[in-house]
């Protein structure tokens, strides 16, 4: 674990405790710190600039997310048929107003992957992974997640095989998946603590598992990251190759609605859409977002954010602005050592 190309294994530095931060916010709720490194990009992006492109650029800086991406689609190309996305024909690369800052998307399916994509980002300033599999809703495996943003000064991460039901309530499913991924869970606890306040609405949509944490830029940290990632990925193709596929049609639905939810979520309430609008423009954004980034949204169901999270409602019929209706967050993980919920004993 943990081992750079051509050395030895970096055990020493991967278990040295990264320093906690008091007042650390969950990586989608980085919205000042989005403000800040994007107010020096210009804020639309014409048809020209946003033209779309088939040739990868690499990163100018020193770290790049692209052997993350690489690593997948090899490791995946190993164990399914994998081909490309109708998507990938409209959305592969746009150049930003800025006339350097690629934005970068990839998409595969295979059988039993409704969608496997990922959007890059990288400059001089931030370096950005939006990594994610889907599978179809005859299969109810949770979906891949690895959300990274990096700059010069920190780096916020999420990576997570998020349950596609509510593994708080609903224990059947937890033990299903999640029962033997605790230790592969525990261990990278230790290597990345806990990144501080996490409300309790995107609580629902994480497992026991999850990696939620914040550290400084560091060689070693991103080496422990790329083995973090690697393993969590390897985990779910196991969890989907072994996962048989579902008849009944009423769990089949219940499945599509499920990840329906999920991507109503992300779509409305995740405001790292900030970058995307002042990198190629508001119109620009809010199609990748809803046809790229989150797709079904169209596909998978009709209701609408109001329909799954009526508490967000306002006096107008209006979707309100907040993230968190509840005001209730969590500082600390809120599972315990054997993957059990322990959130409501923790003091907020």
């Amino acid at each position: 674990m943990c081992r750079k190309k051509g050395s030895k294994v970096l055990e020493r530095t991967c278990h040295v405790r990264i320093k906690e931060t008091a007042d650390i916010k969950y990586f989608f709720f980085f919205k000042k710190t989005v403000s800040l490194i994007t107010n020096s990009i210009i804020p639309n992006c014409t048809s020209k600039k946003c033209k779309s492109r088939h040739v990868l650029k690499a990163s100018a800086g020193p770290f790049s997310y692209q052997k993350f991406i690489h690593f997948a689609l090899d490791e995946t190309k190993r164990r399914t048929l994998l081909v490309p996305s109708p998507l990938q024909e409209k959305y592969s690369s746009m150049t930003a107003m800025d006339g350097t800052t690629e934005l970068q998307m990839l998409s595969f399916q295979a059988p039993k992957m409704r969608l496997l994509r990922s959007l890059s980002i990288e400059n001089e300033a931030i370096q950005i992974l939006d990594f994610a599999v889907f599978s179809r809703p005859e299969f109810d495996v949770p979906i891949f997640c690895a959300n990274f943003f990096t700059t010069a000064t920190m780096n916020i991460i999420v990576l997570d095989l998020n349950p596609l039901h509510n593994v708080i309530d609903q224990r059947n499913y937890k033990e299903k998946y999640f029962k033997r991924l605790i230790p592969l869970g525990l261990r990278y606890s230790e290597l990345f603590p806990w990144g501080g306040k996490l409300t309790s609405e995107s609580l629902k949509f994480f497992s026991p598992i999850v990696i939620w944490t914040k550290f400084p830029p560091s060689q070693d940290r991103y080496e422990c990251l790329y083995s973090a990632f690697k393993e969590y990925y390897k985990a779910w193709l196991e969890l989907i190759a072994q996962a048989p596929e579902e008849i009944d049609a009423s769990y089949i639905k219940c499945n599509r609605e499920a990840q329906h939810k999920y991507l109503t979520w992300r779509a409305e309430k995740d405001p790292g859409h900030g970058i995307l609008k002042r990198l190629i423009g508001e119109r620009h954004a809010q199609d990748l977002v809803r046809d790229f980034l989150f797709n079904g949204l169209d596909e998978l169901g009709s209701k609408g954010f109001l329909d799954y999270f009526p508490e967000y409602r306002c006096e107008d019929g209006s979707v309100n602005e907040k993230r968190s209706i509840l005001g209730k967050s969590f500082e600390n993980r809120p599972w315990d050592a054997r993957g059990e919920f322990i959130g409501d004993d923790i003091k907020i």
